[in-house]
């Protein structure tokens, strides 16, 4: 049920319009915020299979993505590195937020949703758009770095809802890693 809900939150984000980037083909979008709030609040296997479950559904052909984009034309697209890596980022921000869950604080959680939302999610999705679209990496990432000011706003905003919601209805459990 948890993983469904969090498949359908990274779909109901795709609502926010996506900002579009005059020199590079990927949009800004809300989206990465409902991958960092899947892994840390579901912990690694559900959080990943959640955004798991998402990417499927894209695949398949269903416009979860913001600008009611899906189908397999969108991951064999210059958007398709980060699409592919959401489950990746989702699995690492569960994985070590579970790892941490005993001390957690906000800005340890802010370094993790930074570590898996933003670094990992950027560093799949320039190399794959690198690959793509055949352009050397180095060039690629520095023009994907006008991504991180909002990508780091999201880990500041999941990083204060995760700490709120573990808070009141933790699924993550303090003695046994992970409540099922």
């Amino acid at each position: 049920m948890f993983m469904s809900l969090f498949a359908a939150i990274v779909g109901v984000l795709a609502i926010f319009p996506p900002i579009p980037v005059p020199f590079i083909p990927v949009p800004i979008v809300v989206q990465t915020l409902g991958i960092m709030l899947a892994g840390g609040i579901l912990g690694a296997k559900r959080g990943g299979l959640s955004v798991l479950l998402f990417v499927f559904l894209v695949a398949v052909g269903v416009p979860l993505l913001t600008g009611g984009r899906g189908g397999l034309g969108v991951l064999i697209g210059p958007t398709g590195g980060y699409i592919i890596s959401w489950p990746i980022a989702a699995w690492i921000i569960g994985y070590l937020t579970e790892k941490s869950f005993r001390h957690l604080t906000y800005w340890k959680l802010v370094l993790i949703t930074t570590f898996g939302g933003v670094i990992i999610v950027n560093i799949i999705g320039v190399t794959y758009l690198s690959i793509l679209s055949d352009l050397p990496w180095g060039p690629t990432a520095i023009s994907a770095l006008v991504f991180l000011p909002g990508d780091i706003l999201k880990a500041l905003i999941a990083s204060a809802v995760i700490i709120k919601i573990t808070q009141v209805y933790p699924l993550i459990d303090r003695k046994k890693r992970v409540t099922y």
